[in-house]
């Protein structure tokens, strides 16, 4: 039964990352509901604004370094697109197309993210591939290159209404182009500890590959990179989640009391942490029991990666029991963790009930030093929560990825 990230096998691992990246994009299925609840649409659409330029400059960079592709280039760009949860593989199917280092397009074959917000009318429509990709698609160009923008040839509300591409966009670096200034939310993002923590190194001698220094690829197959190199993918992809979610709840506080935002982050929270336990049991085929859980725990993007959040498992073939430090790197930063206390278990309780509906979250005790759960098994299944329930509105709750092939390098055209 798998533990860690570091403890998956090179195909596990395979699976697991495309999964993590999906998930991390649901992040913002599981806020956006409660968001139009407390702040009606335009203020739903500058959270989300704030919430993606915060964290994406800074997550971009940290896989660029990691996986050895750090450049000025559309190429570049194309490839940290290919390792955004903004932008998880097939969900939202980006086609690229490179001109020169300095021009480019992409399309999306399939916008999972629009499927799920077209039923809502035009004008949500608009707010999302409009008023928030704009600038936020600018946020993560910028982090390659200053005078990257990224700009639309067409995009939603679809006229006529079956539009094929869903969208397409033109990539341009030009030294004429005036750089967007740096907003103070991303600035202090960028000052967190989730930042600038450190992660596992990558092998060189690993099997398979140990970057993605070499061409841009059609697709991303993850069986193609070696196993040190997909335990480091995971563990960026789940500091994504972290950084993204910090955005959110700076973002929220700017508007409402410290209480409220707690108490919105914490829905979102709880609404995420329950469909990632179930697509994480189901993508590595874990059971439902309690061994199944502890592996899911070990593996689910609120407790990952290590280096940031600390815990520990406790699970002797009988009891599992799970302890939350108060001392890791995310208590600095005020992170998801630090939302959960004796009397706010929801996101704990969504998350052991994605895996079992008759599992149910215990509180041992709760000091300053952590936070002590045990899990026990309820006879009746507990109903669905309603954040988990509108989380799975997305169409993404259900997403199954596809075997592709060989993805195929592209050169310029």
């Amino acid at each position: 039964m798998p533990g860690s990230f570091e403890t998956l096998s090179r195909a596990d691992l395979a699976v697991l990352v495309p999964e993590l990246l999906l998930c991390g994009q649901l992040i913002d299925r599981s806020g956006m509901a409660h968001l139009i609840m407390e702040f009606g649409r335009e203020g739903m659409a500058e959270v989300a604004i704030e919430e993606w330029e915060s964290a994406s400059p800074w997550y971009t960079r940290r896989m660029q370094k990691a996986l050895r592709y750090e450049g000025d280039d559309v190429v570049t760009i194309f490839k940290g697109l290919q390792l955004d949860i903004g932008a998880p593989p097939q969900f939202m199917d980006f086609r690229y197309r490179v001109d020169d280092p300095q021009h480019g397009e992409f399309w999306l074959d399939h916008c999972g993210a629009l499927m799920d917000v077209e039923p809502l009318g035009d004008e949500f429509v608009t707010t999302m591939c409009h008023d928030i990709e704009d600038p936020t698609f600018d946020a993560t160009a910028i982090a390659t290159n200053p005078y990257a923008q990224i700009r639309p040839i067409h995009r939603p509300p679809r006229r006529p209404a079956d539009q094929h591409p869903h969208c397409a966009w033109t990539v341009i670096i030009d030294p004429s182009h005036v750089p967007p200034v740096m907003t103070h939310h991303t600035e202090q993002i960028g000052c967190t500890a989730a930042a600038s923590t450190e992660l596992s190194p990558i092998d060189d001698g690993d099997e398979g590959a140990s970057d993605y220094a070499g061409s841009l690829l059609s697709d991303l197959r993850f069986s193609d990179f070696s196993r040190s190199a997909l335990v480091r993918i995971a563990q960026e992809v789940s500091l994504q989640h972290h950084l993204l979610a910090l955005g959110f709840l700076l973002a929220v506080r700017k508007r409402t009391s410290e209480d409220k935002a707690r108490e919105i982050t914490l829905k979102q929270l709880t609404g995420i942490a329950g469909v990632a336990a179930q697509r994480i049991r189901d993508a590595l085929g874990l059971p439902s029991d309690l061994e199944g859980l502890s592996a899911v725990l070990a593996l689910h993007p609120l407790l990952n990666p290590k280096q940031y959040v600390t815990s520990e498992i406790h699970w002797d073939g009988e009891n599992l029991e799970l302890w939350i430090s108060r001392a890791g790197r995310v208590d600095e930063d005020g992170g998801w963790p630090t939302l959960i206390d004796a009397d706010h278990l929801e996101p704990l309780q969504a998350l052991v009930r994605g895996v079992n509906p008759h599992f149910t979250v215990r509180v041992n005790s709760d000091t300053p030093a952590g936070l002590h759960i045990a899990v026990d098994i309820a006879e009746d299944p507990a109903p669905e929560c309603v954040e988990v329930a509108i989380t799975k509105v997305s169409s993404g709750a259900g997403f199954a990825f596809q075997d592709r092939g060989i993805p195929l390098p592209l050169f310029v055209v």
